[in-house]
């Protein structure tokens, strides 16, 4: 079995939930406060498959999530 985290609410408004990324994933994957993650969601047979890649070094992503186009529009 892998790391166990807990699920909390985002914002007390929010509809969102967030966990804490494990520290021996933090290490592997050099995370740092700010980075992106991309999150792939996939059913196979009864169990639900969650692919997280981390997006370090891409430039077609804005601080703020979005897209940022070719001409930087």
């Amino acid at each position: 079995m892998g790391e166990i985290t807990v699920l909390t609410k985002a914002a007390s408004k929010s509809r969102s939930l967030r966990t804490t990324i494990p520290i021996g994933i933090v290490k592997q994957f050099n995370l740092l406060e700010g980075d992106k993650l991309n999150w792939e969601i996939r059913a196979e047979g009864d169990e639900l498959i969650i692919v997280v890649k981390p997006l370090k070094g891409d430039k077609s992503v804005d601080k703020g999530g979005g897209k940022i186009a070719k001409n930087g529009r």
